[in-house]
């Protein structure tokens, strides 16, 4: 028999206490990519992050969001 996989999605956040879950979403993107900038791309610390933001955002933001951090467009605080 197979390993059973676990799904959760993120945690809730005080400071998105809407539905909508935009704002959620951008902001654990960004944090992800703060915490691999501060402590580097192996770091385990990160993975809740990207948990997180795979968890709520839609796959074409992603996408979209990890091109403009290519072009160095990303409207975003890194």
């Amino acid at each position: 028999m197979a390993d059973e996989i676990e799904l959760k999605t993120a945690p809730a956040d005080f400071r998105f206490p809407t539905t909508n879950q935009t704002r959620h979403c951008f902001t654990r993107y960004v944090e992800f990519h703060r915490c691999v900038t501060a402590k580097g791309d192996e770091a385990a610390d990160c993975d809740k992050f990207a948990k997180y933001y795979r968890a709520l955002c839609p796959g074409e933001w992603v996408e979209r969001w990890n091109e403009q951090r290519e072009n160095g467009t990303f409207p975003g605080p890194l």
